[in-house]
């Protein structure tokens, strides 16, 4: 029997989105930062699963987008927990919310978990306008994400490097003091943690990362592949995550990448899956 690859990192779009994507870009600055560009790709869910089916992904992780309105967060969610009621098999969600609307945030994580959704991301602290660094403001959002045994994905982005549509300034400075203050939440960092894995070399980085996990979105554009290495051996292979940033790249970029850098078979199947099931609880 193979063993199962997930896909931690994805977008769907409702064709709605996908069709009126001017007038949805002019209503919100992240939709506008990552899609204004005619040539950025959007999917609907059917796409999606057409891709995966494509590159042997057995179940994929659907992420919402930093949405800085709650409305449209809501409009996004519900397109969200429609795909994983029609895709039970496949697909996985992860809703988005505005943490400054504190009170119809809360309400929108539990309404979202009774609906089956896993987790809340991809989280914008940058575009949104919140501030992960400040503890008494994100408490309320985490405890309810906490509670309901979600797990909290955020977007991050490297301090150095080249510029990018949507890189953003999330970076290690921002999303560590979060880490400390929350120590029991369940996160995923997108994108590598912007580079955080490499100060896991501080002890104390280590300890305060126990409950962090990594995802591989987007790589080829960011990394060698020889970070998968660099960072298992860093990190543990334990703490890695397959993601593609699907439909911005294909997920068969990211598996070739993972099969070239000489892994041993077990670390290369909890990246792919493994790692992912034992989060997810599948």
């Amino acid at each position: 029997m193979l063993p199962m690859i997930i896909d931690f990192h994805t977008h769907v779009v409702s064709p709605k989105m996908k069709n009126e994507r001017n007038e949805y870009a002019a209503r919100d600055a992240c939709f506008r930062e990552l899609y204004s560009q005619p040539k950025a790709k959007l999917s609907t869910a059917e796409e999606l699963v057409q891709s995966m089916d494509e590159c042997g992904v057995d179940m994929s992780v659907i992420l919402g987008f930093g949405i800085v309105r709650h409305r449209m967060c809501q409009e996004m969610n519900d397109y969200i927990l429609d795909c994983v009621a029609r895709y039970p098999q496949r697909l996985i969600g992860f809703c988005v919310v505005q943490p400054n609307d504190v009170g119809r945030a809360v309400k929108e994580v539990e309404r979202c978990a009774r609906s089956g959704a896993r987790g809340i991301g991809e989280m914008r602290p940058d575009v949104q306008g919140f501030d992960l660094r400040n503890k008494k403001a994100m408490q309320p959002v985490v405890e309810a994400v906490m509670e309901h045994g979600l797990i909290f994905l955020a977007h991050t982005s490297e301090p150095v490097g080249h510029q990018y549509f949507g890189k953003g300034i999330v970076r290690p400075e921002m999303i560590y003091p979060f880490i400390v203050s929350f120590p029991d939440l369940k996160v995923v960092l997108a994108h590598w943690g912007g580079g955080l894995p490499f100060y896991a070399l501080m002890p104390e980085v280590e300890t305060a990362m126990a409950n962090c996990y990594f995802d591989t979105a987007a790589t080829p554009f960011l990394y060698k592949p020889q970070i998968f290495r660099h960072v298992a051996d860093i990190v543990g292979s334990d703490k890695i995550l397959f993601g593609s940033d699907n439909p911005l790249l294909s997920p068969r970029r990211i598996i070739d990448q993972i099969n070239s850098v000489g892994l041993l078979q077990d670390a290369k199947e909890k990246i792919l899956g493994g790692n992912a099931r034992k989060l997810l609880g599948i």
